[in-house]
């Protein structure tokens, strides 16, 4: 968790996720209320988003939390695919793997034509676990 820095004496809580490095940066990793909590590990989907858009075939990425009987949550994701892409899924699961330890390997990947986002263009996490409750994922 980043460390709480005194504004007018009181801690301000942003609800951000970070760390200090030690030069004294802050590194903001996500926020609490995202946290997917799989198996008692907190992830963080800002991570796992980057590593899959860090893929050249991969345009755009959202995780989420999606309800696991062992885990608790496991993770879920929808990417979108770059101009004239060759990949698939197995790919995709190949790539996590080269970079992602096994508990914070997506378990269920799924292409789509489009992101869900909110009123002002962000990602909205919200309304994707809720596309994936309805399987409608064009």
């Amino acid at each position: 968790d980043a460390k709480m820095e005194a504004i007018r004496g009181e801690p301000l809580k942003t609800g951000d996720l970070g760390y200090m490095d030690e030069d004294g940066f802050l590194h903001i990793t996500g926020r609490a209320k995202d946290v997917i909590i799989k198996g008692g590990v907190n992830i963080s989907p800002l991570e796992i988003d980057a590593i899959l858009t860090a893929h050249k075939d991969i345009a755009e990425a959202v995780t989420f939390g999606i309800p696991d009987p062992i885990y608790g949550e496991n993770l879920a994701c929808f990417v979108t695919l770059a101009l004239n892409a060759n990949i698939t899924n197995e790919d995709i699961v190949a790539h996590c793997r080269t970079t992602l330890t096994e508990i914070k390997c997506p378990k269920e990947i799924m292409i789509i034509n489009k992101i869900p986002k909110n009123d002002r263009g962000k990602i909205d996490r919200i309304t994707a676990l809720e596309v994936w409750r309805t399987k409608n994922f064009s």
